[in-house]
């Protein structure tokens, strides 16, 4: 592609770089593809020179390559649960189609981003939770056109790099666990609110003693296929009464404690083969918790492993509740 000042009269079939005034309440628009009729508007309006961009054979244009370029990350946009925009001024967004999880090849991403500084991809974190109609990720060729053989490149390391998971589970169920003076059922909407992001009620929650064989008992008798435990005591140990209760029940404990703040104190777990979560206190905020981060990934059916808890903690630094009991700074003195 060939960028810069010609004379007006040669530039038929070139790409306009910058906006052209003709005229009160006329002008051409920049990313204009110059037609005869354009030429002699310009010329009319004494315009003799203007910056345009010249495609060569090799090259294809904005449009056309943005689109390709969706086309080779979301081949089959009702499977990956994607909506894909129109090609405009060398931009196509990819929407989510429902609420999920997103899934990112993030290899074969930096591989696209690597090719051509031409060729550009930004998107949302990995495993980020979206809204129905929330943008996903943006394709944006920065320059007019850019070279076939770099478009094919970064095609070709697309590979279905992008997908969002939705929900997969059918019906959650919450056991609260109260002991005297404790907070109660309080949180209860907050937890409410955050199944019902992804579409799916919460049933009715149980409340029970903050006692292992009460708890054991509720779990063992809820049908749901996601069971959370939000106990009025926290759970600071993996011999604690929740935990117990899992293992009591006939369960297992997976992992206990997270690297995320807030949200240290959580624990996933298995009871005949339905997940577990044993929610932080801090769940019964609606702000942002380590707790958001795995029940979103369960409810879509991706596995949370030790091994990904672990990981959370870099970017686990969230921010500070305010009504948080014991704050990470005290008051200065």
């Amino acid at each position: 592609m060939k960028f810069g000042p010609v004379p007006t009269e040669t530039a038929v079939g070139a790409v306009l770089a910058h906006s052209a005034a003709l005229g009160p309440g006329h002008r051409l628009r920049k990313g204009r593809v110059l037609s005869p009729e354009d030429i002699a508007a310009l010329q009319a309006a004494g315009i003799t020179q203007i910056t345009v961009a010249q495609l060569g054979p090799d090259d294809v244009s904005e449009d056309t390559a943005a689109a390709r370029l969706a086309e080779a990350l979301v081949p089959d946009p009702a499977a990956h649960h994607i909506r894909i925009t129109k090609a405009f001024t060398g931009r196509v967004n990819l929407m989510a189609r429902g609420p999920g999880v997103v899934v990112l090849d993030v290899a074969a991403l930096e591989a696209v981003n690597a090719v051509h500084p031409m060729i550009t991809l930004a998107t949302v974190p990995p495993f980020q939770q979206m809204a129905d109609g929330g943008m996903i990720a943006t394709i944006k060729i920065i320059s007019y056109a850019v070279p076939d053989a770099a478009l094919a490149e970064a095609c070709a390391r697309a590979r279905a790099a992008i997908r969002l998971a939705p929900p997969v589970l059918g019906s959650v169920g919450l056991v609260i666990t109260d002991i005297p003076g404790g907070a109660g059922a309080k949180g209860q909407r907050a937890i409410a609110d955050r199944v019902a992001a992804f579409g799916l009620p919460l049933t009715e929650p149980r409340l029970v003693p903050h006692d292992i064989a009460p708890l054991s008992d509720a779990l063992r008798d809820s049908p749901e296929d996601l069971l959370l435990i939000l106990t009025g005591s926290a759970t600071s140990d993996i011999e604690d009464v929740a935990p117990a209760a899992v293992r009591a029940a006939g369960g297992t404990v997976d992992r206990f404690g997270m690297p995320v703040d807030p949200g240290n104190l959580l624990f996933t777990a298995r009871l005949s083969d339905r997940p577990v979560i044993g929610l932080p206190g801090c769940a019964r905020s609606p702000a942002l918790n380590g707790a958001d981060w795995v029940l979103a990934r369960t409810l879509c059916g991706i596995a949370v492993s030790d091994r990904d808890i672990a990981g959370m903690g870099v970017g686990g630094l969230l921010k500070e509740i305010p009504t948080r009991p014991q704050p990470r700074a005290g008051k200065a003195k």
